[in-house]
């Protein structure tokens, strides 16, 4: 049985000091995705391309272990990033297993705009097949809202600060 679950976030977020510069910071690809991003579990694997560790999380007492590798590009001053392939250990055998990530971010007049959407299917792993399969989709919607929640929380607090230093570094 096929079990399918996505989350969905939306960013505005004001940029108050030097906004005028955000456009040119997202530019620097690698820096942006590593205050995006955990730096620690994110190697870069060439241009444009990342290989994610996303954090292990427990479900129905099983470490839930996901990677993911990631295409960035910044075309039109958005950047763009999405899964190319995704990896997932933690629940035995699963037959299919697929990760959707697209996710963008933009500089505005304001400060940043975002939008992420995260997606999963996976055939049910042996070790759930008692549990009910709403169930299993209503604690897989909950894992992928938290995922994007913390990812949002991180752009909110991490990456402002990190702009906020490439602006010192580059005597802005």
């Amino acid at each position: 049985m096929l079990l399918t679950f996505n989350a969905k976030q939306k960013l505005k977020l004001s940029v108050t000091r030097n906004k005028e510069y955000l456009s040119t910071y997202l530019l620097e690809e690698e820096r942006v995705v590593g205050a995006m991003l955990d730096s620690n579990k994110l190697v870069s694997e060439g241009e444009g391309r990342y290989k994610y560790t996303v954090t292990s999380f427990k479900v129905f007492q099983l470490d839930i272990n996901p990677v993911v590798l990631i295409a960035v590009d910044n075309k039109e001053g958005i950047l763009r990033m999405s899964a190319l392939d995704s990896t997932l250990d933690g629940l035995g055998i699963v037959d299919d297993f697929n990760l959707i990530l697209k996710a963008n971010l933009e500089a505005t007049d304001l400060g940043l705009e975002g939008e992420a959407l995260l997606g999963v299917s996976v055939s049910q792993p042996p070790l759930l097949k008692l549990v009910p399969k709403k169930i299993l989709e209503s604690t897989g919607h909950s894992v992928l809202n938290g995922i994007l929640l913390g990812i949002k929380s991180r752009v909110q607090k991490q990456l402002v600060k990190d702009f906020l230093n490439w602006c010192e570094l580059k005597k802005i």
